[in-house]
């Protein structure tokens, strides 16, 4: 594909992918619409940006489909003066399209490669309100900080419940609930609607690889 039609994917990926999956909200259609996702792809797989698949990054990890990347995005609910956690950066695009919604986004991924890439992707987009960081965020990421919104990328058997607490009140989490040995997994709305109580709402289902070192269920031995 020639760098003058990737406007022109750009317009049918959100045309005939993301907004048939029930992704309406105008601010996520509009920063999908104009976030260069090609700028984010390895090199070898730019043709496929704007393609309704995964795109392979490195270390077994994968570019979720777009249409993911938006129902995501769209179910933080962001504000423009939230502050957002994100918990594996990848290749970085969704950790840009967080940052034209909300005031401030903290990334964390375990692959320094992943972290330095985004770095470099984000700053020649001129992308400044992203605090990237290395480390295993499995568990948590005890900082002790509250956050708005917070969006684990990697599937995980269930949410950590130091994630929950990280929500402010009114916060919203979303993660991918399943194992790697089933074929389906499950995208889940956490919100925090008090000290010590959580909603929670499925939003789609879908396949992601797991958040590395994330715990396993234990499973029982005859």
């Amino acid at each position: 594909m020639e760098e003058m039609n990737f406007e022109r994917a750009r317009f049918n990926m959100v045309e005939q992918q993301v907004r048939p999956w029930t992704v309406l909200d105008g601010d996520v259609l509009r920063v999908l619409r104009t976030l260069p996702r090609e700028h984010f792809v390895p090199e070898m797989y730019r043709r496929l940006a704007y393609s309704d698949t995964r795109i392979p990054l490195g270390h077994g990890q994968s570019m979720m489909a777009p249409v993911v990347e938006g129902r995501m995005l769209q179910g933080l609910e962001l504000h423009p003066d939230d502050q957002a956690l994100e918990i594996g950066t990848g290749s970085g695009f969704l950790t840009a399209g967080l940052a034209q919604l909300a005031r401030s986004v903290e990334s964390v991924d375990i692959y320094e490669d992943f972290t330095r890439t985004a770095g470099e992707r984000l700053r020649a987009l001129d992308i400044s309100n992203v605090t990237l960081a290395t480390g295993d965020a499995a568990q948590g990421w005890e900082n002790g900080r509250q956050y708005d919104a917070i969006v684990l990328t990697g599937a995980v058997p269930e949410v950590p419940e130091s994630y929950r607490y990280a929500l402010r009140p009114g916060g919203r989490l979303i993660a991918i609930i399943g194992d790697r040995d089933r074929p389906i997994m499950e995208a889940v709305q956490i919100v925090r609607t008090g000290a010590e109580e959580w909603s929670s709402e499925s939003l789609l289902e879908t396949w992601v690889e797991p958040l590395v070192n994330a715990a396993r269920p234990a499973r029982f031995q005859f």
